[in-house]
């Protein structure tokens, strides 16, 4: 699902899901405001994430980890969505003290929720503004430069591609090297950063395959997350040798929050009489095959994961 097919109600009620404790606070500015509190009320605090997860606490509740599914405090919620759990332990004393200080950081929690809102709020208005903003650029460029290329890659759309790999059908130039590259867990990076970083990785990896291509290959962006490379007269070992440089370049890229990977597979046809279309099964099968290698082999996840576990 892509969030600019959306209505604005229902993006909002579904990008909250992205949104983090940590993505919506300042939480320096939150542990001085609850330490200030804390001060005058004579009152022990803790915030967690909607997990659980400890983001600031006081001296009082050093050492405690609370089951926020068993004993939730006081919810901050944004967007009909738990965002923080917030715990308060008054001081033993006059019944009526106890409970001014329980009421006073249930407004806090209230506070925080209505600041959450409005600040998730203006950050995706924000962003729905954006993408209008580049829906609009990408009807002026194809007002421009027509429908021959993808607007995302600047490679060829899947119409133009299909009419190229045809011509090179019909020309009966052999050998012909036929690529499939597909992004791996290109769904991991729309899931958890979204539509623009999803996109981004898109345009990253696009990047690769056209800098490490000579001028005859022809590229097109055949699917969401899948490319085909075709190479005319190809060299023995070219095809792999092309593919690795663009494997080797995504694991040396270094983002805060992509994690660049590609699987791919390669045929070649030898025969005129043979349909470059029709050999493109045996290129995803070797693909699949690839990419289930890649993401059961060591190391992978943790990297997939590094920029999340940074937050």
């Amino acid at each position: 699902m892509e969030y600019h097919n959306l209505s604005f109600d229902k993006r909002i009620s579904e990008n909250i899901k992205n949104y983090s404790l940590h993505k919506l606070y300042d939480l320096e500015r939150i542990k001085e405001y609850l330490a200030r509190l804390s001060a005058l009320c004579g009152a022990e605090y803790l915030l967690t994430d909607r997990h659980g997860a400890i983001a600031v606490r006081s001296e009082g509740f050093r050492g405690e980890v609370p089951d926020v599914a068993a004993c939730p405090g006081m919810k901050i919620r944004v967007a009909d969505r738990t965002i923080a759990h917030l715990y308060v332990q008054a001081q033993d004393g006059a019944h009526h003290a106890k409970e001014q200080t329980e009421q006073l950081f249930e407004m806090t929690a209230s506070l925080f929720s209505a600041y959450g809102q409005e600040c998730y709020l203006h950050k995706e208005l924000d962003e729905y503004s954006n993408e209008l903003e580049r829906r609009l650029e990408k009807e002026k460029y194809l007002v421009t430069h027509g429908d021959e290329e993808d607007v995302l890659t600047g490679t060829l759309n899947r119409s133009y591609f299909d009419n190229r790999r045809q011509t090179i059908d019909r020309s009966e130039v052999v050998p012909v090297a036929e690529i499939c590259i597909n992004i791996n867990d290109w769904k991991y990076a729309y899931d958890h950063f979204g539509n623009e970083e999803s996109d981004r990785l898109i345009r990253v990896i696009a990047e690769m395959i056209r800098r490490n291509a000579k001028e005859e290959y022809v590229i097109g962006r055949t699917d969401g997350d899948v490319f085909t490379v075709l190479i005319p007269m190809a060299e023995p070992g070219e095809a792999k040798d092309y593919c690795e440089r663009i494997s080797k370049e995504c694991m040396e890229y270094e983002d805060a929050k992509l994690s660049p990977s590609v699987a791919y597979g390669i045929v070649t046809k030898y025969n005129v009489e043979q349909k470059l279309d029709e050999l493109y099964s045996d290129a995803e099968y070797e693909m699949f095959d690839l990419k289930y290698q890649i993401k059961n082999a060591p190391g992978y996840q943790e990297r997939l994961r590094r920029a999340l576990d940074g937050q």
